[in-house]
């Protein structure tokens, strides 16, 4: 499993520093402050001895184990090379200037040997270091102060550590209406029974609308694509912040998740929009009515707690999965706890 170890900025705020540490603690394995790390699992701190050394050899001998090393030149690879050689258990890289070939040629030299965490400053770095050379760096160290870059990260690093907290809705109303421009996401992953997206009218009610994974007699199953809406429900951008499926395109990330509110991320392959008919679902979930609207079709199936079933069988008080999410309203798919928006 990769490594997440994140780096308190010296020159935070108090306020900024107790934020990353709580986003930190549930998620991260080490954190650094200052010239020391400490391992969150063990409750040890040790350590971080940066280059240049005295005697590399001294260094790892006396227990010293967590280097840190800035990657400028073929030298510096070499005492990277040198310090695993001799033991160390963690190396933690910066690269001055070109990025991708100096983990490339470590992860080369020395996997196995040593812990090579490579320093990112944001989930894209370190997405890139996690894959560079298909083995991909042992974890990273994120350099933040950003609580939602800290979560965006543990996203890429640790997908499996995030869940979200899923309710059961009661359905309430269905109704076909007309005919609207509705969104077919189609990924680059295979999704599973029980896996799809979160899509709804309203952003403080999402329904899981399952992938098309469901062999018929009529349609062969298409387990990478979630037939998601209209183009205007709502979907999670991350497990913060929302967009609108009109937004999408191909290459955007879109959260994956399973009945049990494990998520993961996939890509966007395409997003088709053709004209179909449309119906509405409404659900009452926590004294609250929650809607969305979708195909009327019976490839489309809503996820519920023990299987699923298609939108053209739902009836009153049948029982389906939905996400609620945090309290207030949303600005440009941020949630903005204190705003009072009313969504119907």
């Amino acid at each position: 499993m990769k490594e997440l170890w994140l780096e308190i900025d010296p020159k935070a705020s108090n306020q900024e520093k107790e934020a990353v540490r709580l986003s930190a603690s549930p998620y991260s394995d080490a954190v650094i402050e200052g010239n020391k790390v400490t391992f969150l699992a063990k409750k040890e701190t040790v350590n971080v001895v940066s280059a240049p050394f005295d005697n590399i050899a001294e260094e790892v001998k006396n227990e010293k184990k967590v280097l840190r090393i800035c990657i400028s030149d073929k030298a510096s690879e070499n005492l990277t090379v040198r310090a695993a050689e001799l033991g160390a258990s963690y190396l933690v890289i910066s690269c001055e200037n070109w990025r991708v070939i100096p983990l490339e040629n470590l992860i080369a030299r020395i996997k196995g040997k040593s812990k090579l965490i490579a320093e990112v400053a944001n989930a894209e770095e370190a997405k890139i270091a996690l894959e560079i050379l298909e083995l991909g760096t042992d974890g990273v160290l994120l350099k933040t102060s950003n609580p939602d870059e800290i979560l965006k990260t543990v996203a890429t690093v640790k997908p499996e550590a995030l869940k979200l907290e899923m309710s059961i809705a009661k359905i309430v109303l269905t109704k076909p209406i007309s005919t609207g421009a509705r969104v077919c996401v189609d990924t680059c992953d295979m999704m599973q029974a029980g896996e799809g997206m979160l899509v709804g009218s309203q952003s403080a009610g999402l329904f899981l609308v399952e992938a098309e994974v469901n062999e018929n007699p009529y349609v062969a199953s298409r387990p990478f694509r979630v037939n998601a809406g209209p183009l205007s429900m709502y979907t999670l951008d991350t497990l913060q912040t929302t967009r609108y499926l009109s937004e999408l395109k191909a290459g955007d990330d879109v959260i994956i998740i399973s009945r049990e509110g494990k998520t993961r991320k996939a890509n966007v392959g395409r997003i088709k929009i053709e004209i179909r008919p449309l119906i509405l679902l409404e659900a009452q979930v926590e004294g609250k009515t929650i809607k969305t609207i979708l195909q009327n079709a019976e490839t489309i199936r809503i996820v519920t707690p023990k299987a699923s079933k298609p939108v053209t069988d739902l009836k009153p008080n049948d029982e389906v999965l939905v996400y609620l999410a945090a309290k207030g309203g949303r600005h440009f798919g941020i949630n903005v706890p204190e705003e009072t928006v009313i969504e119907k």
